[in-house]
């Protein structure tokens, strides 16, 4: 009989936080200064109300999305999992479109994306006054969509016509205040898989899938794979584009694969499965302790972990070889 749904999105956000080591963030070895392990799974408990939501295939993604961050926030005390969930939310309304479980594709994701309306784009504004987020400031000409600006956008969310999808396209396009394409600039990965359709999380699905193994430390691999193959959204905008490269060509370092450590920085296609599955997790911990001594968190990595997961998860992915 196939998994409920939600379900799987709860366990993916279980076993995103228990995925060890995913240096920089979180896990089941070691907290940052200010979030503890068990605030993550408090927050997978407290968002499953929006999770539900998304899954009824009715309430607006928007909506849903909402719901899940206000419990996650109310339950973890504390932002632990927006990305994740930004992410969950569609993949669940794909799993169901059409009143069909298990109709999840990249094509039905990017379907219930493009489905999205100007209230979805609304209610998510509201998420924003439910926990603090690290965001990049807008565009020039679209400073009254500051996402930090929560309900108080609602008017030029609704005079500009602008829908959900709208605003990840907004946050997924590196454009600098004057208009012009930074070269420099790290892009919202998140934002990203909205509008083009989250081909970060099916493949990194496909790493999870054929590995072998609890499905802890598969995570852990993927999220290394994920991390050498581009540049992390939130080191980038704490720390700067340059260390968000090396901390994707540090990564690389401890991948594997007949042909020895690919190269970083070379996007998804650059990263197979062979030196995902080949990563030396005991080469991260070391990478792991450092990065929290130097205060490099990949958040958004640990987002496209937790959605990787999910898809893999709805695919059929088990563990294997736990004591």
């Amino acid at each position: 009989m196939k998994s409920n749904p939600v379900d799987d999105a709860t366990l993916a956000l279980l076993l995103e936080v228990a995925g060890t080591p995913k240096p920089g963030n979180v896990d089941r070895h070691r907290d940052l200064d200010d979030l503890r392990f068990e605030a993550f799974l408090g927050g997978a408990v407290g968002a499953r109300e929006g999770l539900e939501l998304a899954a009824d295939g009715v309430t607006g993604i928007g909506r849903a999305f909402e719901r899940g961050v206000a419990g996650m926030a109310e339950r973890a005390g504390t932002n632990t999992q927006f990305g994740c969930l930004l992410l969950l939310v569609p993949l669940l309304r794909a799993t169901v479109a059409g009143g069909v479980d298990d109709g999840l594709s990249r094509e039905a994701a990017d379907r219930a994306a493009r489905a999205t309306t100007v209230d979805d784009a609304v209610a998510f504004y509201r998420a924003f006054e439910h926990v603090d987020v690290a965001v990049a400031d807008p565009p020039a000409d679209a400073a009254d969509l500051d996402v930090r600006r929560g309900s108080d956008a609602a008017p030029a969310l609704r005079e500009r016509g602008t829908t959900l999808r709208d605003v990840m396209a907004l946050s997924a396009d590196p454009a600098d205040a004057g208009g012009s394409e930074d070269a420099d600039r790290v892009p919202d990965r998140n934002a990203r898989e909205w509008v083009e359709g989250f081909p970060r999380t099916f493949r990194a699905a496909e790493w999870i899938r054929s590995d072998e193994g609890p499905l802890t430390d598969r995570a852990a691999r993927a999220y290394l794979g994920l991390l050498a193959a581009e540049p992390d959204t939130l080191v980038a905008a704490n720390h700067g584009p340059e260390t968000a490269r090396e901390a994707s060509e540090r990564a690389a370092a401890v991948l594997g694969g007949a042909d020895g450590n690919p190269d970083a920085l070379v996007g998804l296609d650059g990263i197979d499965a062979a030196a995902v599955h080949g990563a030396d997790l005991d080469d991260a911990e070391g990478l792991a302790t450092a990065f929290v001594d130097e205060g490099i968190n990949p958040g958004t990595t640990a987002d496209l972990t937790c959605a990787a997961l999910y898809v893999a998860l709805r695919q059929g992915a088990e563990s294997e070889g736990a004591p």
